[in-house]
């Protein structure tokens, strides 16, 4: 009986193996599957490729490898680990990372980073042409090339995404952090776009209010039922929502918008969830963090 390499329950198993010329791009590429919620190695060699699968398909569904020359001469043996695969009847897909000797040495230039196959005896372009000599029967065979000489790393994300993953996972591979904060706890460190919304009217000072939060409907319907918070609203809902599908596009994988007011309990608490709300309806994977709200808790309740 032969041995089953994965477990049967793992229908939507995902297996992508990533190689290709050294500075084409593999450990992007890698980092751009891991934020696609595949599990990733870098260097693997081939030989231990089987045990690997075997060891870790138990806990995760989507895997991504990468398997290149960096391996010296145990990476003459991936297309005959290739091949048990098959025989094993696991289906795979191999990424062929490739890019023009002209950005490959401008590359190497730039990082000051060595070419695994230089030598004393070889230049830098004798060790890139030398690679693809070794790489031809792997190219020839892979599933997908990607050249990147002239793409930018959101480009390559682009690239990545319309190829490998699937659409439903595609959509919802950037997450967004959306916080509500009191600028006088200090500005956020960790926010890629600030919001300052203390124009707004204050419940803090609606004695009834006062020791509710953002959370709170009537708290809401205070600060929502009013026209600067309707026309601010129109504006702002509609220039985050701009913004983000081109953060998306540029290869971002988590955007942080922090919104403050005074205290960060009552006004930025809820503009931050209505634009949760607006975002999570949009299809987009949205995490709602309120830095301060609990902040000062016996204070509002005594007063």
């Amino acid at each position: 009986m032969k041995e089953e390499l994965v477990p049967s329950s793992l229908a939507n198993f995902k297996l992508v193996i990533v190689t290709g010329i050294s500075g084409g791009g593999k450990s992007t590429v890698l980092k751009i599957l891991e934020d696609y919620g595949y599990f990733c190695v870098d260097n693997l060699i081939p030989a231990l490729l089987i045990p690997f699968i075997k060891l870790i398909s138990s806990q995760f569904s989507m895997i991504a490898v990468v398997v290149d020359t960096r391996g010296g001469s145990f990476f003459t043996e991936l297309n005959k680990e290739l091949d048990l695969l098959k025989k094993q009847e696991l289906t795979y897909k191999v990424i062929f990372l490739d890019a023009s000797d002209e950005s490959l040495i401008k590359r190497y230039s730039e990082t000051r980073r060595r070419h695994p196959l230089l030598s004393e005896e070889s230049a830098l372009l004798d060790s890139v042409q030398m690679e693809r000599s070794m790489l031809e029967e792997i190219k020839n065979n892979a599933d997908e090339i990607i050249d990147t000489s002239n793409l930018t790393i959101g480009q390559l994300k682009g690239v990545v995404s319309n190829n490998l993953i699937d659409k439903k996972l595609s959509s919802s591979s950037m997450r967004i952090s959306i916080m509500s904060f009191g600028y006088k706890y200090g500005l956020p460190i960790d926010a890629d776009l600030v919001f300052d919304v203390r124009f707004l009217p204050n419940p803090h000072y609606i004695a009834e209010l006062k020791s509710k939060t953002g959370l709170d409907q009537d708290v809401r319907d205070y600060v929502f039922n009013k026209d600067v918070t309707q026309n601010f609203l129109n504006k702002f809902l509609d220039f985050v929502t701009y913004l983000v599908p081109h953060y998306k596009e540029e290869g971002k994988s988590i955007l942080t918008v922090a919104i403050g007011c005074t205290g960060g309990r009552h006004r930025s608490v809820a503009i931050a969830s209505k634009l949760a709300q607006e975002l999570t309806e949009k299809g987009y994977y949205v995490m709602e963090r309120h830095r301060d709200i609990s902040r000062n808790q016996e204070y509002y309740q005594k007063h």
